[in-house]
């Protein structure tokens, strides 16, 4: 079912369960836009981000990242997060069973969330009023902003949080019999990210510093397939891996060292800005 919420008065205090998968394997649908030995930067930049602002909002009492990866835990223990080994191995929603119970281990009477590890723009004030919503249900859920899937999933005591988390969540936690929270002003906290687009949409509403500083780093840094190329001008166009045509000038086609360049020709470019003010600043041969 679907319920309009009105956030209304303080929430008790939650504690919220993040999962990460290892960093090596994270954002795989990310790969044509940052290498592997790039992404798993730019995943935990994303889970810094994350857990940053949920450590800031006024409602979570506290963190628990449930994670194996040993240079996430340490970072996001430097943090403030809990860091839970993710014994069960079984995949996202095991392992956020598994975190729940840690965390109400510790402390019984108080309401759970799972909460995306991949929420750049999240605000402190965004998840406040989410958790203010979610606090009159058992449990309750905030679609993804594609509208199927889930970034957070709340449950109060003594109801179990039981997430369906994966493709099409949406559809399986509201068969479950959680609430859909339908709040309009929380883009931040809808915003998570798998492809290049969800990440330029995030860039749009405003990410925090570490994923800010990731982006620049990888993102940026695209491959594609050589398109066009004028050897009097020293400057064409790529093609990147869905399909968008990219124009380059000279100084981009200097930068990268090039004598020449064929059509067909897999190629490395950096880009900056954004939407219409995208320019490429650097065209290099991709190499293996």
């Amino acid at each position: 079912m679907q319920h309009h919420e009105t956030p209304g008065t303080q929430p008790p205090s939650w504690r919220l369960v993040i999962p990460l998968k290892p960093l090596s394997r994270a954002k795989s649908r990310l790969a044509a836009h940052a290498d592997d030995a790039q992404r798993p930067g730019l995943a935990l930049a994303f889970a810094q981000d994350t857990v940053s602002a949920a450590l800031a909002c006024t409602a979570v009492a506290g963190v628990a990242v449930v994670t194996d990866d040993a240079r996430a835990a340490a970072e996001l223990s430097a943090l403030g997060a809990r860091i839970v080994p993710d014994t069960p191995s079984g995949g996202l929603n095991a392992a956020l069973v598994h975190g729940a119970a840690a965390v109400r281990a510790e402390a019984p009477g108080a309401p759970v969330a799972a909460l995306n590890a991949d929420l750049p723009a999240l605000r402190p004030g965004e998840l406040a009023r989410v958790l203010a919503a979610a606090a009159a249900h058992p449990r309750a859920f905030l679609a993804d902003a594609a509208g199927t899937g889930t970034t957070l999933l709340s449950a109060r005591p003594p109801h179990a949080l039981a997430p369906h988390f994966g493709e099409r969540s949406r559809a399986r936690h509201l068969a479950s019999g959680a609430v859909e929270l339908t709040l309009r002003d929380v883009p931040g906290a809808r915003q998570d990210v798998d492809t290049a687009d969800d990440l330029r949409a995030a860039l749009a509403l405003g990410v925090g510093g570490y994923s800010a500083a990731a982006a620049a780093r990888t993102l940026l840094a695209m491959q594609a397939t050589s398109y066009t190329y004028d050897p009097d001008t020293r400057s064409g166009s790529v093609l990147l891996d869905d399909g968008t045509p990219l124009p380059f000038d000279a100084p981009a086609f200097d930068a990268g060292g090039l004598r020449l360049l064929r059509p067909g020709q897999r190629v490395r470019i950096e880009v900056e800005g954004e939407g219409d003010t995208r320019r490429v600043t650097l065209v290099t041969l991709q190499t293996l």
